[in-house]
């Protein structure tokens, strides 16, 4: 059976997120490099990996998925018995894994709207030679300082956001958060005590500093 492939590219917060689930699972992949500033993504043969035209697109064998959190999901269970386990401690526990979904879907819906959008006027406008908004930064920042106060109060409880166990839905915000990190938007995470430490505890994990290099 062929390995597994990651078509993407490796500053894309959603390609990170798959190679960092890939990382904490310790298992090897190849990373076939998509141009995104050439539009590789919109083109064939990338569409018909994804016809949304956008990355990750992910090969393991003979299954073929898109969308990055569809793809952390499978990698978890698939190899739920090798490296981190990213599910919760017991997988077949369906209250569990119920919160630890509720936590993905409040990730996906509510923080990574915002936080790509801080990312794009905080970094990638720079790359393309664009200039900040900063009427954007203020709006959306008001927006996330809501979210994160939900956060501040969630982790008073616990060690993780679906509980004492880290899990997907920790790892689904990792690589954002390590763009605004970067940022002027940092004080929204170091002005809250319970964020600022799972931040921190979240972004040092080994497989975290992996995809940095």
């Amino acid at each position: 059976m062929a390995g597994i492939k990651v078509f993407g590219h490796a500053a894309s917060v959603s390609t990170r997120r798959v190679l960092l689930t890939l990382h904490e699972k310790n298992l090897d992949y190849e990373l076939v490099h998509v141009d995104l500033k050439e539009g590789e993504h919109k083109k064939e043969p990338f569409l018909s990996r994804n016809p949304f035209g956008k990355v990750p697109a992910f090969e393991d064998g003979d299954l073929k998925l898109f969308e990055s959190r569809a793809i952390t999901q499978y990698i978890a269970h698939r190899y739920e018995g090798q490296g981190t386990n990213l599910l919760q401690g017991d997988s077949k526990n369906l209250a569990q894994y119920a919160i630890m979904a509720m936590g993905m879907e409040v990730e996906a819906h509510h923080f990574d709207p915002l936080v790509s959008k801080l990312a794009w006027e905080h970094v990638f406008k720079l790359i393309y030679g664009l200039t900040t908004d900063q009427a954007v930064v203020a709006e959306e920042e008001a927006k996330l300082a809501k979210v994160l106060d939900v956060y501040e109060a969630r982790l008073k409880e616990f060690k993780y956001l679906a509980g004492n166990n880290f899990t997907l839905t920790d790892l689904h915000h990792i690589p954002a958060i390590q763009y605004l990190l970067g940022t002027p938007s940092k004080k929204l995470f170091t002005e809250r005590p319970r964020v600022n430490e799972w931040v921190a505890e979240i972004t040092k994990r080994p497989a975290s500093q992996k995809i940095l290099q």
